[in-house]
């Protein structure tokens, strides 16, 4: 079962990851505890999305994959993925995107879909918006992000 939520920062909840997230996040992160969405601001600066420009916006589709996991698909609009400039500087509307599972920080994203394992249970699957430069892009103060809840039923 999929559940939207138009949330603007997500609620940390600590549910266990399977093998497949925890090698994911263990590939992505060093052994500082990984970022949620919330502490993300802490860890990289925000940059807010100035009057008069277009703002970016997220929308997180979850496809159940016909073999087993998920399919996320990362729906933009006012943004383009830009890997070839990644760590450079540039526009306010191109970057990346980070993946959160649970409020632990998965991976960076680059395009439009992405594989995800899960293990039964509830999880809170959120993406942001970021600049090549890694800051996270806000408006009106608030991370531009998109939380969507996958119910995994028991196998």
């Amino acid at each position: 079962m999929i559940q939207k939520h138009w949330l603007a920062i997500p609620a940390i909840a600590g549910i266990a990851l399977g093998s497949q997230l925890a090698q994911n996040h263990l590939l992505a992160h060093s052994a500082d505890g990984g970022h949620s969405p919330i502490s993300e601001s802490a860890h990289h600066s925000t940059v807010e999305i100035p009057k008069g420009q277009p703002v970016p916006s997220v929308n997180l589709v979850v496809h159940p994959d016909p073999m087993d996991g998920w399919n996320l698909e990362v729906k933009v609009a006012n943004f383009r993925f830009a890997p070839e400039r990644i760590s450079q500087k540039g526009s306010l509307t191109e970057g990346h995107a980070h993946l959160f599972v649970n409020g632990r920080k998965v991976t960076r994203l680059y395009g439009t879909w992405y594989y995800l394992a899960l293990e039964p249970g509830q999880h809170k699957i959120t993406v942001s918006l970021n600049t090549n430069q890694h800051q996270s892009l806000t408006h009106n103060g608030q991370p531009i992000l998109d939380t969507t809840i996958v119910t995994v039923p028991q196998r």
